[in-house]
């Protein structure tokens, strides 16, 4: 229930006691209903001059403007995680494949040593006192050399620290898009991207994931792509790979090329800015790692950006350390860019999180320190193969669809009704996410010994769905 605007009432005129400061009463009769309040009436000539405020309850929804009037306030994952908690706690046998946090096998977090120390390293003080509001330049200066070394590509690209992967995504389509307009990315996606348009007021348009051969579909993104810069003027891709949320996929070199000439042709026709999402990709094969070298192909005419984070490749998710990084030849350009998101960073979270930032930039540019965690961080890669095996080793024998799969995270599997396979599988124990037409797995949260109940599962739920469609 909502107050309405006041309305204004006189009191009756009470009768004279003595006079007031302006000739009136000096001290007004109570009310004989309020002597015990206290409350005292005015005299006739105050109570003419002064209102009696009262209100009237008017039943009004919210105060919220209707867009944000009805948006749910759990993300969906970690909704189904709650669940999957609560049922292990109540004492049930679960296999918790949801949320996407890479987990020992004994299931606590998995953490890096050196993360941990280089974080204990920084000067309480320095910690202590703002970031610039841009992010250290000496931790802007590593991530791009973590990016691209010290090569060309280095010396085209500026950055600002952004808390997490999500902040660069939300610089990205809040500069490089105007209100309405829409950002392109894959069919399979990651749902906060959604979120982030919904957000900014944008949108999002997809194009067809997987061509009829299970590879990437360069015709459809070409198509897609060029449609929405005649519509637009201008767009914005969000490209998740290496190793992509939700499916698993990693562009091979040859995909890679084919999207970089789609992205030079679609240039040519308005402004292309082409976001890489890097947020699993350490935990790819090495197959999977040559991306980089794709980039100068595509930064003239197209701009290219990375969404850079520290959550997953150094296992800190909780540190929100990320970065967006904008590679052009231009050094005008650079600038303007740098500038605007320097100022968005100021209109947003307005400095990120210094101690994250200086340890961070410590572990990346410093070569004993980055040694170490490079050597920690391959047990956990380790560790994630060993199920990536397990798991395609069970799924084949399934005969179950899913994407190449050869490293990260996740990986989907493809079925008629997600809802009835994510249903199946939660009465036999097993949770999921169900996505549109395939449910993802987080083999990150998931032991090489819970792959083949998994996996069963899996099986049996797909089969639902199939009976059911």
């Amino acid at each position: 229930m909502r107050r309405a605007p006041a309305r204004i009432e006189r009191f009756p005129a009470p009768e004279t006691d003595g006079p007031c400061d302006a000739g009136y009463l000096v001290r007004p009769p109570r009310r004989p209903d309020a002597a015990a309040s206290g409350v005292e009436r005015p005299c006739t000539a105050c109570a003419a001059e002064a209102p009696r405020v009262t209100t009237t309850v008017t039943p009004f929804p919210t105060n919220l403007i209707p867009s944000s009037a009805s948006r749910a306030g759990d993300d969906p994952i970690f909704a189904l995680n709650a669940e999957a908690q609560r049922r292990a706690k109540a004492g049930e046998s679960i296999v918790n494949a949801t949320l996407g946090a890479l987990m020992e096998d004994d299931g606590t977090l998995a953490v890096m040593p050196s993360v941990i120390d280089a974080f204990q390293r920084v000067p309480l003080k320095k910690a202590a006192s703002y970031a610039p509001i841009a992010g250290d330049v000496e931790f802007l200066r590593a991530v791009i050399a973590d990016l691209y070394e010290q090569g060309p590509l280095a010396e085209q690209s500026v950055a600002v620290a952004t808390p997490g992967g999500t902040g660069a995504l939300h610089h990205a389509v809040m500069n490089f898009l105007e209100p309405g307009q829409a950002l392109l990315t894959t069919s399979f996606f990651w749902g906060p991207y959604q979120t982030i348009a919904q957000e900014t007021r944008r949108a999002v348009e997809t194009f067809e994931m997987f061509d009829a051969k299970g590879r990437f579909h360069v015709a459809a993104f070409e198509e897609a792509l060029v449609r929405l810069v005649k519509k637009q003027g201008r767009a914005l891709v969000f490209l998740n790979s290496p190793c992509h949320n939700p499916t698993g996929y990693s562009l091979d070199e040859s995909e890679w090329t084919a999207v970089a000439e789609v992205v030079r042709r679609a240039a040519e026709l308005g402004p292309v800015t082409f976001l890489i999402d890097l947020a699993y990709a350490r935990f790819g094969s090495r197959a999977s790692q040559g991306w980089a070298k794709h980039v100068a192909r595509m930064v003239d005419p197209a701009l290219v950006l990375v969404a850079w984070s520290a959550s997953k490749s150094f296992a800190q998710y909780g540190s929100r350390v990320g970065a967006l990084v904008a590679t052009h030849p231009d050094r005008a350009e650079r600038e303007r860019i740098a500038n605007a998101l320097a100022f968005s960073c100021r209109g947003t979270w307005s400095n990120c999180n210094h101690l994250g930032l200086l340890a961070i930039a410590s572990l990346i540019a410093e070569p004993a320190q980055r040694a170490k965690a490079d050597s920690e961080r391959a047990r956990l890669i380790a560790l994630l193969d060993e199920r990536v095996s397990a798991f395609n080793r069970e799924a084949t024998a399934a005969k179950l669809a899913y994407p190449r799969y050869e490293g990260g995270f996740f990986v989907s599997v493809f079925t008629p009704d997600a809802e009835t396979t994510a249903r199946s599988m939660r009465d036999d124990g097993v949770f999921v996410v169900p996505l549109k037409g395939a449910v993802r797995i987080a083999l990150c949260s998931t032991p090489a010994r819970d792959v083949p109940r998994l996996v069963a599962a899996l099986a049996k739920g797909v089969a639902a769905a199939r009976a059911k469609s």
